[in-house]
């Protein structure tokens, strides 16, 4: 999952290999929308080792992948230790947040409660599924519950407080 580092960037893809001989990466994108990657300008490569920042010279798209070109590389050789880095961009530049959505990284280790007001336990993942994402929630005897993240089940996002409030439906437990 993504993961928040103290200069407030989010990933938002990952090199999953080179793409043709002249610099080019196959991005998987861990974006709603994967268009946003053509609003990109400078984006960070964390390799987990160093992180280097690059500039993105154009974009193209293949089936569920993006395809980048990043400036100044142009020959395949110079592209492969990237293989595997993650694409770094700062929150702000991710995506306009509408009503109701939330960066993963803002959710990851929020409390969840019921409607009942008790502590269910912490989110720890998130799954994404073909109809909707599911929240995996570890409780404290280290059990998971799988609360799917549509309006029924989830009542209320506090990022503030850090906080989740969850309707379990029938069978949930």
């Amino acid at each position: 999952m993504s993961k928040l580092y103290s200069d407030e960037r989010i990933t938002v893809g990952k090199i999953t290999s080179t793409h043709g001989l002249r610099g080019e990466v196959k991005v998987y994108p861990l974006l709603d929308d994967p268009d946003r990657f053509s609003d990109f300008t400078k984006v960070i490569l964390d390799t987990g080792r160093k992180k280097i920042e690059q500039e993105i010279e154009r974009v193209k798209f293949f089936k569920n992948m993006v395809i980048v070109k990043f400036k100044g590389i142009d020959d395949i050789n110079d592209v492969t230790m990237y293989r595997g880095a993650e694409i770094r961009v700062f929150k702000e530049e991710a995506a306009d947040l509408g009503e109701d959505q939330y960066f993963e990284v803002d959710l990851i280790g929020m409390t969840v409660y019921t409607d009942e007001d008790r502590v269910l336990g912490i989110l720890d993942k998130i799954m994404h599924t073909g109809a909707n994402d599911v929240y995996v929630v570890k409780m404290e005897d280290g059990k998971e519950v799988l609360i799917p993240a549509i309006k029924q089940c989830i009542l209320d996002v506090d990022i503030e407080e850090g906080t989740m409030r969850v309707h379990l439906l029938g069978g949930m437990l």
